[in-house]
């Protein structure tokens, strides 16, 4: 195995284990969510769609840290799925619309996103040196 697909198992497996850990407990937290951060949701089915596929991310994130190197091209749709959220997020946070723990999350997806580009740059080098 070489470094750059040790590296890459690291980031996606560790990347999928957050979000899980994350992600999972708003199944659950629905109503403390609207009463914590009014309005209370009004589309369930846009939050819970959200969480539903953000957790599909996850076991792709895992299955990616399996065998990096035969999943490299679906890499820049994780990028792309840690970006879309994280610049959104921080967008939001800047024009005052959500709250400022909002933050710390967009910044470690953005930061996930920098990981996950490095390591598909990182695994397209080893491919080519092969």
């Amino acid at each position: 195995m070489t470094s750059a697909e040790s590296f890459a198992k690291r980031v996606f497996f560790w990347a999928s284990i957050y979000g899980f850990l994350v992600i999972a407990p708003q199944y659950f937290l629905e109503e403390r969510i609207g009463r914590d951060n009014p309005p209370p949701i009004t589309h369930p089915e846009h939050f819970y769609g959200f969480v539903g596929v953000a957790l599909a991310w996850q076991l792709a994130f895992y299955l990616i840290a399996r065998d990096p190197q035969r999943l490299r091209p679906i890499i820049p749709a994780a990028v792309a799925e840690k970006w879309l959220f994280g610049i959104a997020a921080m967008k939001l946070l800047y024009d005052g619309r959500v709250q400022s723990i909002l933050g710390l999350f967009a910044g470690i997806d953005i930061v996930l996103g920098i990981l996950f580009l490095i390591a598909y740059l990182r695994l397209g080098l080893a491919l080519a040196e092969n």
